[in-house]
This record gives structure tokens, C-alpha cells and sequence, in this order.
């Protein structure tokens, strides 16, 4: 079959790509409500730092996996990386299943940040294969709205589950579920590499530019380094609301089905949001879809601090959501649109990198501080950092104004 560019010539493959990915998420939402209340009730971990590790484990090794999808999805295929990826998933639920002690449930993350990391970066650089260059907002919208509804409905499912049945086993054969499926998905996927092929030779020709360095994506470039430093400062705020959150809301008395909502409020809207903000991203700037999403993310952070009720953690969830939803399609469409078709695959790995390291930078800074000055003091100290470097050093000023505008590479 000879192969189209554009989300409607390929739905049916797309379409498969967005049900693997939303069994990608789901496998982290299984950790997002119980495993600090795991570590404490039933392996009596007490230090904040201690009980966040699975976080920072997992962060590093996504980040890490992410680098390497990158740069290995041309030379491996990308439906190869992607069942490798589930290879990697399938022990993590029975490993937390049966986890004797805490060392098990880190060795269980460490192969969960592999799967994340090879499998939704192998979705995400498929999706911009097949739709092409005008779609791609759309494309990455699709993408993480379905990764982070799943990451909503097993955080709220496994939630319920503890209260009603306890920690184990039953939240955990949900993650048996949905390893299986996700390779079973995998199996009937096609590798895009025609694709891109078809859109190189649709290209307009243009002068030769140099290749992109690790150091570009990072900073150098004013455009992808600017994005690159959100997204990890996006994922710092994430970090810490996936691990010091349930320990706040669990000290105020809140139950395992509150806490489970509340984590489930967060990524449901951030995933539901994603479906009007993606396409925004193919029409709107890109600069202001950013500065103005990470902005709501400070406040809400802000005013975390000053909040003790239920009912109003679930509206800050759900601003949180918000504020996310709005940058997280927009990084995805913006790397791929300041990349060169030949290295994109490699900067959206460099970027992904950056961007889930935020995971171990904030579990481990809020750790350390919340063992030294407590819950509300590391909340307060990452408000800080986030505001300065969040909003004015990484969008506000990076972007030149000049590339407030929409962008298409045709």
C-alpha cells in the first residue's frame, strides 16, 4: 500500500496507537494513589526522601530511555523499540505485587521508566510520522490526552481498590491487564519509516543546515532549549505533585478514595484538555500557549499552600490539569517543528530526556526538604523555583517574539 500523510489516510493506524498509549499510561497510574501509603503502611518507610525514591528512580531511567529511543528509532524501527518497551513492562505489576521489601518496588521502577520511556516515546514519533506537517498539534493532543485519561482512570481505579479490597493484590492485576494487552497492541502495529520518507521527498528544498548537538536541544537553540527547559521544570511540578500530594492530603485525614480522586482530577483534565489545546497548538503560538499554561501551574502550586478542604484540592487539581494540558501538546508540536525531519526523532529523545528528569529533580528536592522542614515548606520552596525559572527564564523571554505566530514546515 503506498503510504499518505495525514491523520484521516491513516486512522486506523493512528488510532491503534493512541489505545497502546493510553495502556502506557495506565500502567503509570497505578502508582500514582497507593505506593506512597504502600510505602509506609506495609514496608514502614518513614523519611519523605526515602518513600520518594521510586520516583526519582523512575524519572532517571525514563529520562535516560527517552535519550536512547531517540536516537535508536531510526536505526532499530520504530515498532521494534515500541514491543521492546512492553518487554520491559510486563514484570513491573507482579514485581509490585509480590514485592517482599521497599528494593523490589524501586527495581519495579526502574523497568516501569523503560517502558514509559521506549514505548510512549516510540507512540509519539510514529503519530508526527503519519499525520505530517500540518497536523501535529492535533496529532500530540490525541497522543497525551489518551496517555494521561488512562493515568486518571487507573490512579482513581487503584484508589478504589485499595479502600475496598487493601494495597495488594487487587490494584495490581489491573497492571497485568494492561501489560498484556499493550504488547498484544503492539504486535499488530506497522513501522512508519515509508512515511517519513514520503514527507522528505514532499519537502520544499532548503540549504543544508548543521546537525543539531545534545547542547542545542538542551539551550543553545533559542526556540528548543527555551522548550526543553519548560518541559523540565513541567515535570518537576509533576514529580512533586505524584509524591508529596497523597502524603499532604493522607495528613490532613483525607481517605485512600479522596486522595484517589484527587489524583485522578489532575491527569483527567490535563488529558481531557489536551483534545481542544492540541489542535490550538496548530493555530495559535505556540509562545503563548506556553507561558500562560506554565503561569496557571504556579498559581495553582501557590495556592496549594493555603488550602484544607477536599472540595478545593479537587478544583486546584483540576486548574493543575489545566495548566498542563495547555503546554504539553505544545512542547511535542513545537520540538518537531524547530527539529529538521532528519533529526527529529533524536531531538524529541532530547527533549523527553530533559523533560522526565523534572521527575527525579523535583522527587528528590521535595524529599529532601519535606524530611528537613516538612510538607508545606517543600511545596512553598518549589513554588519558588518553579515561578522564576518556569515562567519568565524558560517561555516568557527564550521565545523571540518574532516566532509568536503559526509555523508549518511546508
Amino acid at each position: 500500500m503506498t503510504p499518505q500523510l495525514g491523520l484521516r489516510a491513516n486512522w486506523r493506524q493512528f488510532s491503534l496507537l493512541v489505545l497502546i498509549n493510553a495502556f502506557v499510561g495506565g500502567m503509570v497510574g497505578l502508582e500514582r494513589s497507593i505506593l506512597p501509603r504502600l510505602a509506609e503502611q506495609e514496608f514502614h518507610v518513614v523519611a519523605r526522601s526515602a518513600i520518594l525514591s521510586f520516583i526519582v528512580v523512575f524519572g532517571l531511567t525514563r529520562a535516560v530511555a527517552n535519550y536512547y529511543a531517540g536516537a535508536w528509532a531510526t536505526k532499530l524501527g520504530r515498532r521494534n523499540l515500541l514491543l521492546i518497551g512492553w518487554l520491559f513492562g510486563l514484570p513491573v505489576p507482579l514485581l509490585l505485587l509480590w514485592a517482599p521489601s521497599w528494593g523490589w518496588v524501586i527495581a519495579a521502577n526502574v523497568l516501569l521508566g523503560l517502558n514509559q520511556g521506549v514505548a510512549w516515546s516510540s507512540t509519539v514519533v510514529m503519530k508526527i510520522d503519519l499525520v505530517g506537517p500540518r497536523q501535529r498539534g492535533l496529532a500530540m493532543g490525541l497522543n497525551e490526552s489518551a496517555g494521561y485519561l488512562a493515568v486518571a482512570a487507573t490512579a482513581f481505579a487503584s484508589g478504589w481498590l485499595a479502600t475496598e479490597y487493601g494495597l495488594r493484590p487487587y490494584p495490581f492485576y489491573l497492571g497485568i491487564g494492561l501489560a498484556g494487552l499493550g504488547l498484544l497492541g503492539s504486535l499488530l502495529v506497522r513501522d512508519t519509516r515509508h512515511h517519513v520518507a514520503l514527507e522528505a521527498a514532499q519537502a520544499p528544498a532548503t540549504p543544508a543546515s548543521p546537525p543539531l548537538s545534545f547542547w542545542d536541544v538542551t539551550w543553545r537553540h533559542p526556540n528548543l532549549g527555551a522548550v526543553t527547559q519548560a518541559g523540565l521544570v513541567n515535570n518537576l511540578n509533576d514529580g512533586l505533585v505524584w509524591g508529596l500530594l497523597p502524603l499532604l492530603l493522607a495528613s490532613k485525614g483525607f481517605s485512600l478514595t479522596q486522595i484517589g480522586t484527587v489524583a485522578a482530577v489532575y491527569p483527567a483534565v490535563w488529558g481531557l484538555g489536551q483534545l481542544v489545546t492540541g489542535p490550538l497548538a496548530d493555530k495559535l503560538c505556540k509562545k503563548d500557549l506556553l507561558f500562560w499554561g506554565m503561569l496557571l501551574q504556579g498559581a495553582v502550586l501557590l495556592a496549594m499552600l493555603f488550602t484544607s478542604t477536599y472540595p478545593a484540592f479537587v478544583l486546584l487539581a483540576a486548574l493543575l490539569g489545566a495548566g498542563t494540558a495547555l503546554v504539553y501538546p505544545t512542547f511535542l508540536a513545537a520540538v518537531a517543528e524547530y527539529s529538521p525531519l532528519t533529526q527529529r526523532a533524536h531531538s524529541v529523545g532530547i527533549f523527553r530526556f530533559w523533560r522526565d528528569a523534572g521527575y527525579a529533580f523535583g522527587a528528590l528536592l521535595t524529599g529532601v526538604l519535606a524530611d528537613a522542614f516538612g510538607l508545606g515548606a517543600a511545596l512553598a520552596a518549589i513554588w519558588r523555583g518553579y515561578g522564576a525559572l518556569g515562567t519568565r527564564g524558560t517561555v516568557a523571554y527564550a521565545l523571540p517574539a518574532r516566532h509568536c505566530r503559526v509555523l508549518h514546515s511546508d
